[in-house]
C-alpha cells in the first residue's frame, strides 16, 4: 500500500474504532437511591435479579422494561453483595458479615429463608459462584489466616464449609474484594479459580497459588474480578478503587489456565470492579468511571461509556448483557 495512502487511512480507521466503540450504547432501565447494587443474575433476556445495600433484591420479568424492589424483612440493615438466581421465582443472595448469611426464595422474594449463618469474628463473605442449578460455592476473607470456603450440593438450599486442612492459606493482609461477586468463577465442570487482593493479589487454582502481575501492596489495590473463557483464557481486573481513573497494572490476561500472564496492549481506562466474558472474542469490564469492552480477548479495551457501574453479567442463556451500580443504577446494553 502506497505510505501516502497508509498515512490518509489511519486516522479514518481511528475514528471507525472510536464510532463502533461508542455505537454500544448503555441504556439506564432502572434506578433506587436507597441501595447500592453489587449483586446481579442475569438468568436469560426476560428474567433478571439485583441485591445491594440496605436488605434490598430487585427483579424483572420483561426483560428490565418493569421492575419490583423488596426489601428483605428482617434485614434492612444488611448488604447483599452476590446474588444467583436460577429462575422466575428461585434465587440466594449473600449478606457480607458480620454475622454473615445466606438466604434463599423459592417463591420470587415473597419470604427468604437462612441457609448460611455464621457468626465468627472477623467472617466477611466476599461471593458465590454456581456451576449449574446445584452445585455452588461461596469464598470469604480469611478467618485465622485462612480464607473461608463452603459448598452447596443442592442449589443453594444447605451448605457446609470444607475441612479445616484444606481452607487455602493467606498471606499478611491478604484478602478479596466483595467488590461485584465475581472474584470467584468456575474453571470448568469440576472446578472454580478465584483471585485476591490487598497487601498481596494471587490467583488460587486447585491447590496452586500464582502471584499475579497486578497493581498490589495495599489495602485497596488487587484484583477485584476473574472470568474464563474454555478453561483457559482468563481475565483479571482490579488496580485501586482510591484512584478510579488510574490505569496502572489494572488487568492481566493468561492463555494457559494461569500458568503465564501477559498485559493489555491497551488496558481498560480506570479501576475495574468486575469483567464479563460475552462470547466469541469480546468481553466487557467496568468501574467507578466506565465501561470498556475488547474485542480481542482482552489485548485492547476502548472506553465506550462513562457511566459508573459495580457489575457486569451477561444471560446466562441468552445474549442480554446488564449492569449495576450505585443508586439502584441497573443499565442494559443496547437498551
Amino acid at each position: 500500500m502506497n505510505k501516502h495512502l497508509k498515512v490518509w487511512m489511519a486516522p479514518l480507521l481511528l475514528m471507525l474504532v472510536t464510532k463502533c466503540a461508542m455505537a454500544q450504547s448503555i441504556t439506564i432501565v432502572a434506578e433506587n437511591k436507597n441501595t447500592s447494587l453489587r449483586g446481579l443474575s442475569v438468568v436469560n433476556d426476560r428474567v433478571i435479579w439485583a441485591s445491594g445495600s440496605n436488605g434490598t433484591v430487585a427483579r424483572s420479568l420483561d426483560s428490565g422494561k418493569t421492575w419490583k424492589w423488596l426489601t428483605v424483612k428482617g434485614f434492612e440493615k444488611n448488604d447483599f453483595r452476590d446474588i444467583e438466581a436460577f429462575d422466575e421465582t428461585s434465587a440466594v443472595i449473600m449478606a457480607i458479615g458480620e454475622p454473615a448469611y445466606i438466604l434463599r426464595t423459592s417463591d420470587a422474594g415473597d419470604t427468604w429463608k437462612v441457609v448460611l449463618e455464621d457468626h465468627t469474628k472477623g467472617m466477611f463473605l466476599d461471593a458465590m459462584e454456581f456451576w449449574n442449578e446445584m452445585s455452588g460455592i461461596v469464598v470469604g476473607d480469611p478467618v485465622n489466616g485462612k480464607f473461608f470456603i463452603a459448598r452447596s450440593f443442592n442449589g443453594g438450599i444447605t451448605w457446609r464449609s470444607i475441612p479445616d486442612g484444606n481452607y487455602p492459606l493467606a498471606d499478611s493482609a491478604e484478602a478479596m474484594f466483595a467488590s461485584s461477586g465475581t472474584n470467584i468463577r468456575k474453571l470448568n465442570n469440576q472446578e472454580a479459580v478465584f483471585v485476591s487482593g490487598g497487601s498481596k493479589s494471587r490467583l488460587f487454582i486447585r491447590n496452586h497459588q500464582v502471584d499475579l502481575p497486578i497493581l498490589q501492596g495495599r489495602e485497596t489495590t488487587g484484583a477485584n474480578s476473574i472470568a474464563v473463557k474454555n478453561g483457559k483464557l482468563l481475565v483479571i481486573v482490579g488496580g485501586d478503587f482510591n484512584a478510579p481513573n488510574s490505569t496502572e497494572k489494572n488487568c492481566v490476561i493468561s492463555r494457559d489456565a494461569g500458568k503465564t500472564f501477559t498485559i493489555p496492549l491497551v488496558p481498560p481506562h480506570g479501576y475495574r470492579s468486575c469483567v464479563e466474558y460475552i462470547g466469541k472474542k469480546s468481553w466487557f469490564c467496568c468501574g467507578l468511571n466506565g465501561i470498556d469492552k475488547s474485542s480481542d480477548d482482552g489485548n485492547t479495551w476502548q472506553l465506550i461509556s462513562n457511566e459508573s457501574f459495580h457489575v457486569c453479567r451477561k444471560a446466562k442463556e441468552g445474549k442480554a448483557v446488564f449492569f449495576a451500580g450505585k443508586g439502584g443504577r441497573i443499565g442494559k446494553l443496547g437498551g
